[in-house]
C-alpha cells in the first residue's frame, strides 16, 4: 500500500509540474527563434458570445436604414413609454403580416459629442450610422396603417419612434480553444481597421464589451473572424491623461545620465534619448466577429491583457483562424 501511495503521489506531481511549466496547447505555434514564457505568450483562455450577446451588440451601417415602419405606442399608450418582453406594440407602416417577425432598432447619436481620440467623428462619420438593437417582435394581427404586435425578446426597453425592419436569423461563433496569444507578433495581416465606437460610447473596455471597427465584408470579414486590437506606445503621447507619465522623471535621482523622451523631451536628461516610436507593437485583446456589413464590422472582445481603448487598430488574427 505504501508503495502504490507514493507511485500515485509522483504521478500527480509530475500532472502538477507539466501543469504548472507553460506547456502550450497542443494548437499553438511558436515563431521560429522566439524564447515562449507567460509573459510574451500567455495561454488565450477565450468567452464565447451568447444569444444575447449577438442580438444585442448593436451595429454601424453604411447608410440610414428606412424608418417609415416604426413603434407607434403600445396597449398602455401615453402612460407606458417603456416596453418589455411580453407587452403590446403597435407598429406604424405597412407590410405587416400576422406571424412575421421584425427587428427593434434605434438610431443613436452621441450627445457629449466628446472625441475618445483624435480624429474619431470623422471616422464614425465615413463608417455611417450607429445603430442600438433593442428588442424583437411578432406580429399578432393588422390594420390599415399598423400592426398589433409581441415583443418577443428584449435588450433594452422599447421607446416609440424606435425602427421596425424585418428580422433575420444569426450565425453563432464556433467555439474557440484556448491557444498561446502572442503579444508581440508584428504586423503580417493584410486586414486592418481601427476601432472607430464601442457599445454605448464606452472607451474603456473589457472582456464581453463590444466594438464596431471600419472593416467589413468588401474586405473579407465574416462572422467568426478573430481580431487581435493593437496598440503602439505613441498612442500614449496623443492621450491628455496617458501622456502626463512622459512629463515624470524617468530615471533614479543617482543615475549619472538620465534619459530623456523623444520627441517633446519632457524630461531632459543627459543620457540615453528613448523613442517612444521604437518602442514594439503590443496587442492587448482579441475580439471575435459577431455581425458584419459590406464596410463595417461588430465584434465582442472575447480576451483582454488590459484595457481596449475606443482607437485601437485591429488586424486579423490569422493565428485564431
Amino acid at each position: 500500500m505504501k508503495k502504490i501511495g507514493v507511485l500515485l503521489l509522483l504521478a500527480a506531481s509530475t500532472a502538477w509540474a507539466q501543469s504548472s511549466s507553460g506547456t502550450a496547447p497542443a494548437n499553438s505555434s511558436t515563431p521560429e527563434g522566439t524564447i515562449e514564457t507567460r509573459a510574451n505568450f500567455p495561454i488565450e483562455r477565450v468567452q464565447m458570445p451568447s444569444y444575447a450577446d449577438v442580438y444585442c451588440a448593436g451595429f454601424i451601417n453604411k447608410h440610414t436604414l428606412p424608418d417609415v415602419n416604426f413603434v407607434a405606442g403600445g396597449l398602455e399608450t401615453p402612460a407606458n413609454t417603456k416596453y418589455g418582453t411580453g407587452d403590446i406594440v403597435y407598429l406604424h407602416g405597412s407590410g405587416y403580416a400576422p406571424g412575421a417577425e421584425y427587428e427593434i432598432v434605434r438610431a443613436l447619436r452621441d450627445v457629449n459629442e466628446y472625441e475618445m481620440f483624435p480624429g474619431q467623428h470623422k471616422l464614425v462619420k465615413e463608417a455611417g450610422q450607429p445603430y442600438m438593437e433593442v428588442a424583437r417582435v411578432k406580429v399578432l394581427d393588422t390594420r390599415s396603417r399598423s400592426a398589433v404586435a409581441m415583443v418577443e425578446f428584449t435588450c433594452e426597453p422599447v421607446n416609440p419612434g424606435d425602427t421596425a425592419i424585418p428580422f433575420a436569423e444569426r450565425q453563432m461563433v464556433v467555439f474557440h480553444p484556448p491557444q498561446r496569444f502572442d503579444r508581440f507578433l508584428p504586423t503580417g495581416s493584410k486586414v486592418y481597421g481601427r476601432i472607430v465606437m464601442a457599445k454605448d460610447f464606452d472607451s474603456e473596455l473589457g472582456t464581453g464589451q463590444k466594438v464596431y471597427f471600419n472593416v467589413g465584408s468588401n474586405q473579407g470579414v465574416k462572422v467568426g473572424d478573430y481580431f487581435r486590437a493593437v496598440r503602439n506606445y505613441d498612442a500614449d503621447l496623443h492621450d491628455p491623461v496617458d501622456s502626463l507619465s512622459f512629463k515624470a522623471a524617468l530615471s533614479e535621482d543617482t543615475q549619472l545620465k538620465q534619459p530623456s523622451v523623444d520627441p517633446s523631451m519632457w524630461t531632459k536628461g543627459n543620457g540615453p534619448v528613448i523613442h517612444v516610436r521604437d518602442l514594439p507593437r503590443r496587442a492587448v485583446g482579441e475580439i471575435v466577429v459577431i455581425g458584419v456589413t459590406p464596410t463595417t464590422a461588430t465584434g465582442m472582445i472575447v480576451f483582454a491583457m488590459e484595457d481596449v481603448h475606443t482607437g485601437d487598430g485591429v488586424e486579423l488574427d490569422d493565428q485564431a483562424q
